[in-house]
């Protein structure tokens, strides 16, 4: 356990580094905001090339353990490669050609880890959220680091940090435990991933998937707008006051596994929905009065609201599905939300910023719009997930076939 632990510290670290400044790296260019746009979009649209795949070779052909270490690898040298370009004297193309190079490769790396630490945890709906908070510790370590040792809010540095910890996260992979492939591909539907769209058909996991891809839509926006806000608000660090919001994180994260032994699933997710929509209403008043110090509870509450309903999310999804289908399962659940959400969501909250921000410089309106777009999520979620679901331990193939 103590290996997973680490695995995941690292595995958070990394991106903590570089996601929170990456904003205001890009600005500091002197590139423009339309650049900004571009580079969160592929990082969705990378979600929708090769998680599936991925999910499918850890699942039938590859040790998961060994595909994400190379992964890690490759993806730390088109990290670095990448953020040596993003310079005002360097073409933007340059930087966004190796960006999305590196999106692709590193896209079902999270997915793998995941499925690396539900397999050997005895009992991961009580266990999971106890390691996984070791990523979210990672990520907060990492903006502290890039912002206040390197001060690199807006500096290439960040990125380059990044691809170190995955340096290190690689090492730490290839030590992890044995995962080996426990399921078999019947057809050529089986061996790229396409099978995982059969779960679909159960309603529960169906009305999951797509609430969790609709709530990503106005999720990307904390990270592509907000550190742009605090910037305009006169926040000097906007990386390490990012980090506010995985403190709360931190903290979900503790609880997870007893809530979820004692409330009804249904239950955490509409309260994780509910913070969802109450950070935005925060940000929305805190745009209308400009003030720097309204933001900080919006922020502090995002660990919240990620915790409840995504996190909460993955244990279920992964006890629904037999042991041969996990890595499946957590692609597709990659593929709906940091790809089709997120990608979409990209698209959607580039013509809000612009139509709001950009020409009236109006951060109210544009934070309404998105805690009206949550609520409605919510509504629609609270109407269309059965009542009574639970997660349940999944029975293995010879277990299934000795009942019928």
């Amino acid at each position: 356990m103590l290996r997973l632990c680490a695995m995941f510290f690292m595995m958070g670290m990394a991106p903590g580094m570089w996601i929170p400044s990456l904003t205001n790296i890009i600005i500091g260019t002197g590139w423009g905001h339309e650049w900004v746009t571009l580079a969160f979009f592929i990082l969705p649209l990378a979600s929708m090339m090769s998680p599936l795949l991925s999910g499918a070779l850890a699942d039938q052909k590859v040790a998961a353990q060994k595909l994400a270490g190379w992964i890690s690898l490759v993806g730390a040298l088109g990290l670095s490669a990448a953020f040596y370009f993003l310079r005002a004297d360097e073409s933007p193309w340059l930087f966004i050609g190796l960006f999305f190079l590196t999106a692709v490769v590193s896209a079902p790396l999270w997915n793998l880890v995941i499925t690396v630490a539900m397999t050997h945890l005895p009992q991961p709906e009580r266990q999971f959220p106890q390691v996984r908070l070791w990523g979210t510790l990672g990520w907060i370590l990492g903006g502290w680091v890039a912002s206040l040792v390197l001060r690199a809010d807006a500096s290439p540095i960040a990125g380059y940090a990044g691809a170190a910890c995955r340096v290190i996260l690689a090492a730490l992979l290839f030590l992890c435990p044995h995962t080996p492939p426990r399921g078999v591909a019947t057809s050529w539907r089986s061996l790229l991933g396409f099978d995982a769209f059969r779960l679909l058909r159960q309603k529960e996991i169906r009305v999951l998937l797509i609430a969790t891809a609709v709530l990503s839509m106005p999720l990307v926006s904390f990270y592509m707008h907000t550190p742009d806000h605090l910037r305009e608000l006169g926040d000097a660090r906007p990386t390490f006051t990012m980090s506010f919001g995985q403190w709360s994180e931190v903290a979900a994260m503790l609880i997870t596994g007893w809530l979820m032994l004692r409330f009804k699933l249904k239950q955490l997710l509409m309260v994780g929905l509910g913070f969802c929509v109450l950070r935005f209403v925060i940000f929305a008043v805190a745009g209308e009065q400009q003030s720097l110090l309204m933001m900080w509870p919006g922020i502090a509450i995002h660990g919240i609201c990620y915790t409840l309903f995504f996190v909460t999310g993955q244990i279920f999804l992964d006890q629904r599905v037999d042991v041969g289908m996990r890595g499946q399962m957590q692609a597709l659940l990659g593929w709906m939300t940091n790809g089709i959400g997120s990608l979409l969501g990209t698209l959607g909250l580039h013509w809000l910023h612009l139509s709001t921000v950009e020409r009236n410089g109006d951060w109210g309106l544009y934070w309404w719009v998105l805690a009206v777009f949550t609520l409605g999520c919510m509504l629609w979620f609270a109407r269309a997930f059965p009542q009574n679901t639970g997660a349940e331990k999944p029975r293995l193939p010879e277990e299934r076939r000795g009942r019928k």
